[in-house]
């Protein structure tokens, strides 16, 4: 049996070298996350305001129109209440699969007066946020337990060629139809 002749020392000093720089390359990736061009950046989704923008408006003497030139349309109106309007922006980014992993998330609320008129501005923060349970329930509707063949057939008969029901072509008041 012949035993595998080692390697000359200059090629094995050659594939330490390479083994060496490989290591050296590949550490800092283990230690760090990804590189900046492998990831994506961050969105802005809604309407974001900037927060020197709304140093801008103020309170008694800003109107509805000073508002919208200032921050734009609202993202939305208070529901029973048309005097607040609210604008809702949030920064995200990214993640495994699909995922957004939100960064931060502001929320502008500007109550009117009567006159459109700037009352008050307040901004509410992730850190305001309540959380909502999800309630797992569904709500039955009927023609739930039919199945689809059901579905179909189950119209057939029902209906005359001439589309009145019953496949009776009379009309309601119990005539035949001949005038």
């Amino acid at each position: 049996m012949r035993l595998p002749t080692p390697l000359p020392r200059p090629a094995l000093r050659r594939s330490a070298h390479r083994s060496a720089l490989a290591l050296i390359l590949l550490a800092p990736l283990a230690a760090c996350s990804l590189p900046s061009f492998m990831t994506f950046p961050p969105q802005v989704r809604g309407n974001k305001v900037d927060t020197e923008q709304l140093k801008e408006l103020v309170p008694g003497t800003s109107t509805r129109a000073d508002v919208v030139a200032l921050l734009g349309s609202p993202t939305a109106k208070a529901t029973f209440d048309d005097s607040t309007w609210i604008y809702i922006g949030e920064v995200t980014k990214p993640v495994i699969a699909g995922t957004q992993e939100v960064l931060d998330q502001q929320v502008v609320l500007v109550n009117f007066s009567d006159g459109g008129v700037v009352q008050s501005v307040q901004t509410r923060t992730s850190a305001d946020s309540r959380p909502v349970s999800v309630v797992s329930r569904t709500t039955p509707s009927p023609g739930a337990d039919a199945t689809i063949l059901q579905q179909l057939l189950g119209n057939i008969g029902r209906f005359g060629p001439g589309g009145s029901a019953g496949g009776n072509s009379s009309n309601r008041s119990g005539g035949t139809g001949n005038y």
